[in-house]
């Protein structure tokens, strides 16, 4: 940071007095964001449009979405955009000829973007397993991690962490549970928790009983009633599977035990997680449910920026409920749950089996209570490994996804 200007130099007898301008030239932090054409990536990039003189773009990426991709590219101008897709490639290319933005395709050119020399945070906002590999390679470059992508820490999460403070990387939550949890710790000892509290919508069926879950659609489940998002988190959301997952990342982000992890149900999606210290206080974060919120904060930290969105307001009474999870009705956070305590290869085989079984009910190849038949059929067979290393997590979660989908068909 340096002074704009200098506005005036006044001599006065023998001494100089320096009037400043009260103004400052900041160096604008260098983004690059994986994931651009999802709900994540497009919020993103709506946080960066209000504070361009704080933000340069210097990649967007897409798995297929050229369109969208496009559009993004000649208003932000990056210096790199990658499509993941590469029937899409010739398309993105001809679209862009006219401008300084080079495009690539493939997995090792995402990666590789991830990378970039002029970047200082790396957003990954990609679905699912597809997240690992690039969010490694950002590591390994020194690159601070806004993390949307929750299955990176699920699936290898030991070693994403044991990488991050090798090379001396902040890993900052994205997902507003982990962002809250994140907010409560700032200036505490991370000993000094007792628990962490992770709140959950219940999703579209909370108060549906268990039979009624047999017969649940895609277009009902993909009904959320607090969150726009995705149409897989929106299927993990209505499943609990989720919030399964989000404890699986709880625990590798603060350093947490699976005992230390809580779930309960609070349908307003006002408080957005708590941390219980052993001295039995508790802090809490609240907010609107606007994942704009979240995102701007991990971009902006640890400045906390302005905005101009809607605030909760305390002159309109509102009730807040809170309560215990239906563990039987939702098996899948359950299952996850489980599998954290056993940990080794399995939450990247459950992963796997999860991500064909919500593609399954999203085809309407499978039911909605078959998705946790899948999971479970799944980690039977697998082969548990305690302590994997990356080959080992490639070979889960290609193993996990053939046996995954042999019982589907």
């Amino acid at each position: 940071m340096e002074f704009l200007r200098i506005r005036r130099i006044i001599s006065l007898s023998e001494k100089i007095i320096l009037t400043v301008s009260p103004y400052f030239i900041m160096a604008k932090k260098h983004v690059s964001i994986l994931g651009s054409t999802g709900s994540i990536g497009t919020q993103a990039l709506e946080v960066i449009a209000s504070h361009r003189e704080r933000f340069e773009v210097d990649v967007l990426s897409s798995r297929n979405n050229a369109e969208l991709l496009a559009k993004q590219a000649m208003e932000f101008v990056p210096a790199k955009v990658v499509i993941a897709n590469p029937e899409k490639y010739i398309f993105l290319k001809e679209v862009l000829a006219h401008y300084p933005i080079q495009v690539e395709t493939g997995e090792d050119a995402l990666c590789d973007a991830a990378q970039m020399p002029s970047t200082s945070m790396v957003l990954t906002a990609l679905v699912g397993y597809a997240g690992l590999r690039p969010t490694l390679a950002a590591i390994e470059a020194h690159k601070d991690i806004a993390l949307a992508n929750k299955e990176t820490l699920v699936v290898a999460g030991d070693l994403v962490t044991r990488k991050a403070k090798e090379y001396h990387c902040r890993i900052i939550p994205v997902d507003s549970e982990h962002s809250a949890i994140f907010q409560c710790l700032e200036g505490e000892d991370v000993k000094s928790v007792d628990k962490v509290i992770l709140t959950a919508s219940g999703g579209p069926f909370r108060e549906k009983n268990l039979n009624c879950l047999q017969t649940v659609t895609k277009a009902e489940a993909l009904q959320h009633p607090n969150w726009c998002m995705g149409a897989k988190i929106t299927i993990d959301s209505a499943s609990l599977m989720n919030k399964g997952l989000e404890a699986s990342e709880a625990r590798w982000l603060f350093g947490l035990t699976p005992e230390q992890i809580e779930v309960v149900i609070h349908k307003q999606s006002i408080i957005h997680s708590m941390v219980q210290f052993r001295d039995g206080s508790i802090k809490a974060q609240m907010g609107l449910p606007d994942m704009r919120l979240p995102i701007q904060y991990a971009l902006g930290y640890p400045a906390r920026l302005p905005s101009a969105w809607p605030r909760y307001d305390f002159s309109s009474p509102q009730t807040l409920n809170f309560d215990p999870p239906d563990w039987e009705k939702f098996r899948n956070l359950a299952i996850a749950f489980r599998v954290m305590r056993k940990g080794g290869n399995l939450p990247c085989a459950m992963n796997a089996a999860n991500e064909v079984a919500v593609e399954a009910f999203l085809c309407e190849q499978a039911g909605f209570l078959n998705m946790s038949d899948i999971i479970e059929s799944t980690l039977e067979r697998i082969r548990f490994i305690e302590e994997p290393a990356l080959d080992d997590y490639k070979a889960t979660d290609a193993e996990a996804r053939e046996i995954a989908l042999s019982l589907i068909s």
